[in-house]
């Protein structure tokens, strides 16, 4: 039988933890044939898809950052490269980007990574009083404060979102 693991026991939720940060975790089952993750998350929990942001790695020609939006909300590469200084945007490769921060595309946490990665946020973050992030793997979100969140991964916030 496996052993049963507590949601706040991802690297995600330990480093939250780490960084005296309040959190708690939503769970809900996650269907593997669910084309968006962050959506499937959002009506899961009856949530607003603006409220529920996706974690995105992305190439900035040579080295990788993350990107963190609303799940209603498309990234715009341009705006992302412009935040972070960087001359051009893409979305990474989905293998690069598991390598990097220990996570499953669908289950990218903006904490906790491997590596850590330059962070830029949606300055829509700061409409909410608390937002839901990815808490380390698929079916799995982390309620925090968009302070905590701006704060622990040290992000630039910009209008990234369109």
């Amino acid at each position: 039988m496996a052993k049963k693991t507590s949601p706040e026991s991802t690297p995600g939720f330990l480093a939250l933890r780490r960084a005296g940060v309040r959190a708690t975790a939503h769970s809900y089952e996650h269907d593997p044939r669910s084309e968006s993750f962050g959506l499937e998350g959002a009506q899961a929990l009856g949530l607003d898809p603006a409220r529920v942001f996706k974690t995105l790695v992305i190439d900035l020609g040579g080295s990788l950052a993350v990107a963190v939006v609303p799940v209603s909300a498309r990234l715009d590469l341009k705006a992302t490269a412009a935040a972070l200084e960087a001359k051009r945007a893409t979305m990474a490769d989905p293998e690069a980007a598991q390598r990097a921060t220990g996570y499953v595309v669908g289950g990218i946490s903006p904490f906790g990574q491997r590596t850590r990665l330059r962070t830029v946020v949606d300055e829509s973050v700061t409409g909410w009083p608390t937002v839901f992030v990815s808490g380390g793997r698929r079916g799995l979100e982390a309620e925090v404060s968009p302070n905590d969140l701006i704060g622990v991964t040290d992000a630039v916030v910009a209008a990234i979102a369109r």
